[in-house]
C-alpha cells in the first residue's frame, strides 16, 4: 500500500496533527480498537510489506532533504532514530525496484569510530542494516572481508575511523559515517573519505551523530554542500521506554549535557572562553538553598523594535555566611526575552522579581539613562531599584565574575542552558557569538551586586582584589 494511502486513513479524534510526526506516531498513539481496525483492512501482502515502508514510518528528520547536496548530517539526541535513518538511507541507495535490479549506488563505505562499533551498531544493531532490509533483499555478511553483499551485487564495506589509512585506495559512490563527532582521528579520516567518495554521477555521504564539540563536525556544518536535519530524543518517544525518558529528563533536563545528548544541540565553545562547558556542567545543582539576598539584573536593549537585541534578565541569590570570600551565589533563572516594547521587558523583570521574592532590581543604564527607571516604575512605582553604570568593557566586567566560578563559589540551577551557551562564547578577547551577550551582561551585574560590590566595602585583606 502506498504511503499516501496509509496516511489518508481517518485519524483518531484524540490525536491532533501537532502530536504526530510519522506513521509510527499515528499507530503508536491510537486507541487499541483503531489499531485493530487499521490492521484488519490490510491484505496479507500489505501486512508483510508495511514494516519495510520506511517513508511511512520515518520522522521528518529521518528523510533525506531534496536538492543538490554532497553531505547530509543528521544531528540528534540519544535514541532519536539516527542509526535507523542511516541504515534506511543505505538501503535506499543500494536497492532497486526488484531484488536483483541495480540501485543508485553499488559501492558503499560504512565508517564507525571503531571496527567493533561499526559492525555491532551499523550492521548487526537493532536498527542496523541487516535488521531493516526485507528478506528478499537482505545482504549477506562476509566476515573475513568485513563486507555486506546485496542480491543485486551492491557492496558495503566496514571501516574504522581510527585507521584513516585504510581508506586510501578504495573508492565509493556512497558513505555512511556514524558518530563523526566522536572520532578521535576525525579530521584525517574524513579527509580520506572525501578522496574516496568519487564514483558515480553524484556521490554522497550521510553522517549520523550526536553533536559533540568537534572541529571536523563544525567545519562540515559550515560547508555550502552540507544539509542538516535535527531532532531531540523526544521526537522518537513512540519507540522509547517512558521510564527512560523520565529518568534522563529528570537527571539532565536543562543542563548543558542534556542540551547535547538529549536535544541534539551543538554546544558553542571557543578557545580561550572565560567559562568552559565542563566547568558549567560541574556547577549544576538540583535546587537552591535558603538565600539571604536575591536580585534581578537587567541589561536593557539599546533599541526597541522587532529586530532589537534581547533584554538580558537574570535572577540570582547569595548565602552571606562568614566573610565575603566564603559567600556562595546561586543563579536561579534566566528570564531574558526578545521585546519590541520597553514595557514588555520591564514587566518580565518585575514578574521575575515577584516570583523569586527578590530584594532589588538592578539595571544597567549606560544606553537608557533615566528612561530605564521610568519604564520600570511605570510598571511598579514602588519597585526596589538601583541603576549601575558600566565604566569598563564587557570582558573586564566579566573576568572577576568568571573568577568566582573558578573558586567554586557560584552554582546554577538546571534550566540555564541558553545562558550557559552564551557564557561559553565569552573570551578574554571579546564575545565570539552572534549579536550581543545580553544574558551574560545581566548575569555579571547580578553577581556584581550580590558578591563583588559588597565585598569591596570590607577591609578584610583576604578579600581584596575581588
Amino acid at each position: 500500500m502506498p504511503n499516501s494511502e496509509l496516511t489518508q486513513m481517518q485519524m483518531p479524534s484524540t490525536m491532533t496533527p501537532s502530536v504526530l510526526t510519522s506513521g509510527a506516531d499515528l499507530i503508536a498513539y491510537a486507541k487499541a480498537s483503531w489499531q485493530r481496525d487499521f490492521l484488519a483492512m490490510l491484505t496479507q501482502e500489505q501486512l508483510v510489506t508495511l514494516p519495510y515502508l520506511f517513508d511511512f514510518w520515518a520522522m521528518p528528520h529521518q528523510i533525506a532533504p531534496s536538492g543538490d547536496w554532497r553531505t547530509w548530517v543528521i544531528l540528534g539526541g540519544r535514541g532519536a532514530g539516527k542509526t535507523r535513518a542511516g541504515s534506511e538511507w543505505v538501503r535506499k541507495m543500494v536497492e532497486g525496484a526488484l531484488p536483483h535490479a541495480p540501485g543508485a549506488c553499488r559501492r558503499v563505505a560504512l565508517v564507525g569510530e571503531t571496527m567493533d562499533q561499526a559492525r555491532e551498531v551499523m550492521v548487526f544493531g537493532d536498527s542496523g542494516i541487516l535488521s531493516v532490509c526485507p528478506p528478499d533483499r537482505r545482504p549477506d555478511w562476509i566476515a573475513g572481508r568485513r563486507l555486506l553483499v546485496w542480491p543485486n551485487g551492491a557492496e558495503a564495506q566496514v571501516f574504522s575511523a581510527h585507521d584513516p589509512d585504510s581508506l586510501r585506495g578504495p573508492q565509493f559512490d556512497a558513505v555512511w559515517a556514524d558518530e563523526l563527532a566522536k572520532w578521535r582521528k576525525g579530521g584525517a579520516a574524513w579527509d580520506m573519505l572525501q578522496f574516496a567518495l568519487r564514483l558515480g554521477d553524484s556521490p554522497r555521504a550521510c553522517v549520523t551523530t550526536t553533536p559533540r564539540k568537534s572541529q571536523v563536525l563544525r567545519d562540515l556544518l559550515d560547508m555550502d554542500t552540507t544539509v542538516v536535519t535535527h531532532a531531540a530524543t523526544q521526537a522518537n518517544r513512540a519507540n522509547l521506554a517512558d521510564s527512560f525518558l523520565k529518568e534522563i529528563e529528570g537527571r539532565y533536563g536543562g543542563t548543558a549535557l542534556g542540551r547535547q545528548e538529549m536535544e541534539g544541540v551543538m554546544l558553542s565553545e571557543v578557545e580561550g572562553a572565560l567559562w568552559s562547558s565542563d566547568d558549567l556542567a560541574r556547577c549544576q545543582v538540583a535546587g537552591a538553598p535558603a538565600l539571604d539576598r536575591i536580585v534581578v539584573a537587567i541589561d536593557p536593549p539599546g533599541t526597541s523594535h522587532a529586530g532589537s537585541d534581547e533584554c538580558g534578565i537574570v535572577v540570582a541569590g547569595v548565602q552571606m555566611k562568614g566573610a565575603p570570600h566564603e559567600w556562595r551565589a546561586v543563579v536561579l533563572e534566566d528570564a531574558s526575552i526578545n521585546a519590541a516594547r520597553p514595557t514588555a521587558w520591564a514587566q518580565a523583570a518585575i514578574v521575575a522579581m515577584r516570583r523569586h521574592g527578590a530584594d532589588r532590581l538592578v539595571a544597567e543604564v549606560n544606553q537608557g539613562g533615566d528612561m530605564v527607571e521610568a519604564v520600570l516604575r511605570g510598571v511598579d512605582p514602588l519597585v526596589s531599584y538601583r541603576s549601575v553604570h558600566a565604566s569598563k568593557g564587557k570582558v573586564a566586567r566579566a573576568e572577576p565574575v568568571a573568577a568566582l566560578y573558578e573558586q567554586g563559589r557560584v552554582s546554577h540551577v538546571r534550566g540555564l542552558s541558553v545562558l550557559e551557551d552564551q557564557m561559553a562564547q565569552m573570551t578574554s578577547a571579546g564575545f565570539e557569538g552572534k549579536g550581543s551577550p545580553d544574558r551574560v551582561d545581566a548575569l555579571v551585574w547580578a553577581l556584581y551586586d550580590l558578591m563583588i560590590a559588597p565585598a569591596s566595602k570590607w577591609r578584610n585583606p583576604s578579600i581584596r582584589g575581588l
